[in-house]
């Protein structure tokens, strides 16, 4: 038995969500990366709160969907440890293609946050394409391996970067939280701001609230 594994390339289409209306009264634009399990046009319910006339929410839809036990809702992943690099690279096409029909204004605070899974793509993705943000949001999730300093030396003096966790967070045990605390530090120096709240493995929506 001759057993062989094949790359192909293929076009695709993906959804993506957005809440409230892009106009010239917007102050913040906001890329949000979802955690696995979510569906993007849910996950944008964590940010309806914020005032509708300045803030735009992108919510990219991570591309794996599979249905949840018991009752069989449909959740989505990004990536999985089988072929990472390139589920990565979909990813980043994507990501391109979402900025591209959006065109972003250059004089608005764009934020970008990342939940547990999205973490991981949204750093990524910052690092890849050198993207320039006012504040990077890692709520929750692990910073990936391979990242280093250098990748993001290019980000702004006034970049702001926050990390928010539950302390008492499923997924995250004292070794875990302080080791992803230092892995931070060592990525973002000055720039970093740790934000522990008394909770699980959840979303913090008034953290996101005071945010902006």
């Amino acid at each position: 038995m001759n057993s062989e594994e094949k790359e192909i390339t293929y076009t695709t289409c993906n959804s993506y969500s957005t809440l409230n209306t892009l106009t010239e009264r917007t102050k913040n634009v906001w890329f949000v990366c979802h955690g696995m399990g979510y569906l993007s046009r849910y996950f944008l319910r964590y940010f309806k709160h914020l005032n509708a006339e300045e803030n735009y929410i992108i919510a990219p839809q991570a591309p794996s969907k599979y249905y949840i036990q018991p009752k069989m809702h449909v959740g989505a992943n990004w990536l999985t440890r089988d072929n990472t690099e390139s589920g990565m690279q979909n990813i980043l096409n994507y990501f391109d293609a979402v900025f591209e029909a959006e065109t972003i204004p250059e004089d608005v605070n764009f934020i970008v946050l990342g939940y547990s899974q999205g973490v991981s793509v949204a750093m990524r993705y910052l690092a890849k394409r050198q993207l320039q943000c006012s504040q990077l949001v890692l709520h929750s999730g692990g910073i990936p391996k391979e990242l280093t300093t250098k990748d993001f030396e290019y980000l702004s003096e006034d970049t702001k970067v926050k990390l928010i966790y539950g302390t008492e967070d499923e997924y995250l045990d004292a070794e875990r939280l302080a080791q992803e605390r230092q892995r931070a530090e060592e990525l973002f120096g000055e720039k970093l701001t740790i934000l522990p709240f008394e909770g699980k493995h959840v979303v913090n929506v008034n953290y996101i609230n005071d945010l902006v």
